[in-house]
C-alpha cells in the first residue's frame, strides 16, 4: 500500500497551495486530481485579486504561499483599484494569462521531489473508529496518509448547464467526481448543493474594438510579491475594455427567462450572492438601465475575450441574441458559451478554524467544497489547511489568524462560525478592521508567522526587518524635526512650528518633499505615508480591538456539553453545540447568540474556574 505523509485531494488553487506548504516543510505529499487539465485550472474569470481578494493573495505571499509568484509571473495587465477612496480599500488586480498560468505551475510541481503527482479519483476515505487513515482510489486502491486535505473544488457530483440541456461533467467539460460527496454523506457531512456560472468566451477578431472603452492597468510598479517582486512593464500590458447592457439586451433576457438553467427549475443548487448571473441582474435590478461588461483578455496564445459580468445558463440561441445587442459585440463569434455549473459542497460549520473536521481526525476541508467563491478565497484556505496540517504532524499549536490580523482570518472565521447557504465572496464589507488590513502591510501582518513556520526565508525576514527598523527610525525623525529648522521647506510651507511629522498628515505631502529617503524602498515610503496621514483613525480601530480582545482570552474548551447551561436558550445551545466555539468573541459571533447568552457563559466559565 503507498504511504504519504499528507494526501491532497485535488490540485486547484486549494490543493496546490496545501501541497507547496507541505512539501516545503519536508513532507512527502500525494497530490491527487482527476487530471492533468485541471491543475490550476482558471475556469472562471481569468485574473486574480481585486477589492479584498487582492490583499489575500499579498497575505498569501506574506505567509509563504504560492498564488503571488504565480500570478506576477504571469501578467496580462496589472492595476490598483480605488485609489480614489482610503488606503484601507486600495486592492491589486492582475490580468493574467491563463495558460502561461497553469504552466508555471505544472512546471513547479514537476520540480518539487515531495510532491508525487496522482492522476485517480478518490471513491472514499477509509477509517479507523474516528479517524481518517487515508483514502480509496479507483485505479491506485487504498492510499494511506498521516493527514488528507479534501480540495474538491466544484467537482463533487457537478452537472453543468446551458438551457434546458445538463450533463454530468465537471468545469470546462473536465471529468467529475462520482462518489466522495455520497461517501461523506454516509458518513454523516452535511452537504449543501451551489451553484456557480461562466460567460461566453468570445473570438477577439470578431469584436468592434473602436465601439468599447479602453480599460488600461495602472501606470506603475505593482506587484502582488513582497520580495523577488516581478513587474510587467505598462507599455507591454494589454488593454481591457468596458461596454454596457441596453434594453434591448434586457427585453431578450426577460422574453427568454423561462428557458434559463436557473429559472427552469433544471438547477436546485444556490448561487453566489455577489456575482450573480446576468439574468439574476436584470431580475433583481429591473429598473438599473445597464448593467458593465468587461472584454478582457484570456491569453496570448488564445484569440478570446472573456465577458465579465455576463454569467449565463441560457440556451446557446439566446446567448447569441443578447451578446450581439451589445455595443461592440454586434458580430461576436463565440467560441465557448456561458454555463452554469450546480455541485456539492461540505457545510463548513462541521470544521474547527483550522479547517480539520470536528467529526473525523487528521482529515481538513479547504476551498470551494466549503463554499466559498473565488481563486483567492479557494488558494489562502488551502495554505491554511496545508500549514496547520504540517503543524500538526510536528505537535506545534495551529496557526488561527484572527479577525484583526488577517482578511484570511475574517474568511475563516465567517466560514466555520456562521457557515454559508450561499457561495461565499470575500468582501471588504465584511472585515471591521479593513483599515488595519490594507494591501501595503501584509508584511506587517503576517511575515512573522511565516518565518515562524519554516515557509519565509530567512534571507527575506532579514530584508524586512531591516526595512521595518528604517520606518521606525524615519518617522522618530519626522516627529523630531520642526518646520522651522528647515530652510529649504519654510519657503513652501510657510513659517511654523509644525514638525515634519504633523505636515506629512497633510493629504497632498510627499515624505519625499520633506526629507531624503536613502535606502527606504517604496513599499516602505507607502507604509510611511499612510501610517502617518491615517493615525488618527488607526488608533481608534486599535482601541476597539484592545477591549475586544478580552472576549478572545476567555476560552470556551472546558464546555463540552452547552445543555448543562440551563438558563441559555434552546436555540443557543443548539447553535453552541453544533458550532463549538472556542472563545467567547467566537461565540458572540454566532447567529442568534444573545447578550444574554454570552453573560451565562461568562458566569458559567467564572464559577468553574
Amino acid at each position: 500500500m503507498a504511504s504519504y505523509d499528507v494526501i491532497i485531494v485535488g490540485a486547484g488553487h486549494a490543493g496546490l497551495e496545501a501541497a507547496f506548504a507541505c512539501s516545503h516543510a519536508g513532507y512527502k505529499v500525494g497530490l491527487i486530481t482527476l487530471s492533468e487539465a485541471s491543475i490550476a485550472l482558471v475556469p472562471c474569470n481569468p485574473s486574480i485579486g481585486g477589492p479584498a481578494k487582492g490583499i489575500v493573495t499579498r497575505e498569501i505571499d506574506a505567509l509563504g504561499g504560492m498564488q503571488a509568484k504565480a500570478a506576477d509571473n504571469c501578467q496580462l495587465q496589472m492595476k490598483l483599484l480605488n485609489t480614489s477612496k482610503g488606503a484601507g480599500v486600495w486592492a491589486l488586480r492582475a490580468q493574467i494569462d491563463k495558460i502561461q498560468y497553469q504552466k508555471w505551475f505544472y512546471k513547479e510541481l514537476l520540480k518539487d521531489k515531495n510532491i508525487t503527482l496522482i492522476i485517480d479519483e478518490v471513491l472514499q476515505l477509509f477509517l479507523s473508529k474516528n479517524k481518517v487513515m487515508g483514502v480509496v482510489c479507483v485505479a491506485k486502491g487504498k492510499i494511506k496518509a498521516k493527514k488528507i486535505i479534501v480540495t474538491s473544488g466544484t467537482y463533487m457530483n457537478s452537472v453543468t448547464h446551458i438551457g434546458n440541456i445538463s450533463k454530468a461533467e465537471g468545469p470546462q467539460s473536465l471529468k467529475r467526481s462520482n462518489n466522495l460527496s455520497t461517501f461523506l454523506k454516509s458518513i454523516g457531512f452535511e452537504l449543501i448543493r451551489l451553484k456557480t456560472g461562466t460567460p461566453p468566451r468570445i473570438e477577439t477578431d470578431s469584436i468592434d474594438f473602436k465601439k468599447l472603452i479602453k480599460e488600461p492597468g495602472t501606470n506603475s510598479l505593482l506587484s502582488f510579491q513582497h520580495y523577488d517582486s516581478k513587474y510587467l512593464d505598462f507599455n507591454k500590458q494589454v488593454l481591457c475594455y468596458l461596454t454596457y447592457t441596453n434594453d434591448k439586451t434586457h427585453k431578450i433576457i426577460q422574453d427568454n427567462i423561462h428557458l434559463s438553467s436557473m429559472y427552469s427549475g433544471n438547477i436546485k443548487g444556490v448561487g453566489p450572492r455577489y456575482c450573480p448571473s446576468i439574468e439574476d441582474k436584470i431580475v433583481r435590478f429591473a429598473n438599473k438601465p445597464r448593467h458593465q461588461i468587461f472584454v478582457e483578455p484570456e491569453s496570448k496564445k488564445l484569440k478570446t475575450m472573456y465577458l465579465q459580468g455576463l454569467s449565463t445558463s441560457l440556451p446557446e440561441d439566446v446567448q447569441k441574441k443578447l451578446v450581439h445587442s451589445i455595443r461592440g459585440l454586434e458580430k461576436a463569434k463565440f467560441n465557448k458559451y456561458g454555463y452554469a455549473i450546480e455541485y456539492d459542497a461540505v457545510n463548513p460549520i462541521q470544521l474547527w478554524p483550522t479547517l480539520e473536521s470536528k467529526k473525523y481526525k487528521n482529515l481538513y476541508f479547504a476551498g470551494q467544497v466549503n463554499g466559498t467563491s473565488g481563486y483567492e478565497e479557494a488558494a489562502c484556505q488551502g495554505l491554511m489547511a496545508g500549514i496547520n496540517v504540517f503543524l500538526a504532524i510536528q505537535k506545534k499549536k495551529p496557526l488561527i489568524l484572527k479577525r484583526d490580523e488577517a482578511y484570511i482570518g475574517v474568511l475563516i472565521d465567517d466560514l466555520v462560525t456562521k457557515g454559508v447557504i450561499d457561495p461565499y465572496r470575500l468582501l471588504t464589507s465584511r472585515a471591521e478592521h479593513r483599515l488595519l488590513l490594507r494591501n501595503d502591510n501584509a508584511d506587517d501582518r503576517l511575515i512573522k508567522y511565516g518565518y515562524r513556520i519554516g515557509l519565509i526565508t530567512k534571507k527575506h525576514y532579514v530584508a524586512y526587518n531591516q526595512q521595518h527598523e528604517l520606518i521606525n527610525e524615519t518617522i522618530k525623525t519626522l516627529k523630531s524635526a520642526s518646520l522651522k529648522t528647515q530652510p529649504r521647506l519654510l519657503k513652501r510651507y510657510g513659517n511654523s512650528s509644525h514638525s515634519l511629522y504633523d505636515l506629512l498628515k497633510r493629504p497632498h505631502t510627499k515624505l519625499k518633499d520633506l526629507i531624503k529617503t536613502n535606502g527606504l524602498s517604496k513599499a516602505s515610503i507607502g507604509k510611511i505615508e499612510i501610517l502617518i496621514k491615517f493615525a488618527g483613525y488607526i488608533k481608534h480601530q486599535q482601541k476597539f480591538i484592545e477591549r475586544f480582545n478580552k472576549y478572545d482570552s476567555i476560552s470556551l474548551s472546558k464546555i463540552k456539553d452547552y445543555s448543562c447551561l440551563k438558563n441559555l436558550s434552546l436555540e443557543a445551545r443548539d447553535k453552541l453545540n453544533k458550532i463549538k466555539p472556542l472563545t467567547l468573541a467566537q461565540a458572540k459571533r454566532i447567529s442568534g447568540i444573545s447578550l444574554t447568552d454570552l453573560m451565562i457563559i461568562k458566569y458559567y466559565m467564572d464559577s468553574h474556574e
